[in-house]
Parts: C-alpha cells; sequence; structure tokens
C-alpha cells in the first residue's frame, strides 16, 4: 500500500485547537465557519486532552425526557438509572468544552507508518485523529480525508 509515508507527510500541519475552558459556542461556530467535524483540546503545553466534535455538541442539546416513574403503595419507584439523568442534565448545562469533550482518545505518533494510522482510524470508527510528538504535544492532525487523498489524490 504506502508503507514509506508517515503521519507527519499526510497530516494537516495548519491545526485549529481549542482549550478546555473555551465556550462550547465558540467551538460550534469555529465548526461551521472551518466546515469541519471536530477539533483537538489541549492544554497549556499544547498537549492533547481531548477531542470536541459536533456530535458532542448534538448529544448536548438532545432532549431529555424526564425519569419515567411508577407510583406504587403511594411510594414513587424510579424505572430509569438516575446516573443517565443527571449525566443529561450535565450536559445540557455545560458550556464549557471540558464538560462536553471526550477525553477517552487516540492519537498517533508523526513517526507512525500511513497503513498504522488508517488501520486504527478503520478499526475504531475514528473521523480524525491528533498527530503527537513524543512529549504528547500537537503537531497535526489526520481526518479521513487526508487518508483518502493520500491514497487517491495528485502524487
Amino acid at each position: 500500500m504506502m508503507n514509506d509515508l508517515k503521519a507527519k507527510e499526510i497530516m494537516t500541519v495548519d491545526v485549529k485547537t481549542v482549550k478546555k475552558d473555551d465556550t462550547v459556542s465558540d467551538v460550534a461556530k469555529m465548526l461551521i465557519q472551518d466546515k469541519i467535524g471536530g477539533l483537538p483540546v489541549v492544554d497549556e503545553d499544547n498537549k492533547v486532552i481531548g477531542i470536541i466534535s459536533e456530535t458532542d455538541i448534538l448529544k448536548k442539546e438532545k432532549y431529555i425526557e424526564p425519569p419515567r416513574v411508577i407510583n406504587f403503595l403511594q411510594g414513587l419507584i424510579f424505572l430509569d438509572d438516575m446516573k443517565n439523568l443527571e449525566k443529561d442534565l450535565k450536559r445540557i448545562a455545560a458550556y464549557k468544552v471540558e464538560d462536553l469533550m471526550t477525553e477517552d482518545i487516540v492519537t498517533v505518533h508523526e513517526d507512525d507508518k500511513f497503513d498504522d494510522v488508517a488501520n486504527v482510524m478503520i478499526k475504531k470508527s475514528i473521523n480524525r485523529v491528533p498527530v503527537v510528538d513524543d512529549e504528547g504535544k500537537i503537531k497535526g492532525i489526520i481526518c479521513r480525508y487526508d487518508i483518502i487523498k493520500s491514497l487517491y489524490g495528485d502524487k
């Protein structure tokens, strides 16, 4: 396939990032303006700590159903898991990136092989993967578009 290519050769280097204290509305505006589906979240040292995507924001906007209850012998019995409701309420009330971002993310190293990057993205159904250096600092991002462009674009 393309074994000789490395992540740093196919990544987008001009990568926009956000901080965990940024507002969700600012992130939404960036996603719309730049026509992208997600952004890496970095700390003060530019280390990747998460990703916030359009999916995360849409989850925030979803309607919450109140817990279904039954009245049984004058006592209320909750049928839904209260933890889920609590999580939903926190999501709805969230306005900072850290409240919505996905923290358990996959990153790849700038020297990783093309095939390895493509396989990770396919196996884990990931749309975008931050590319980092030895210290975990962001160097770029690879989206599915970059993979396809590398395979079928003009050489």
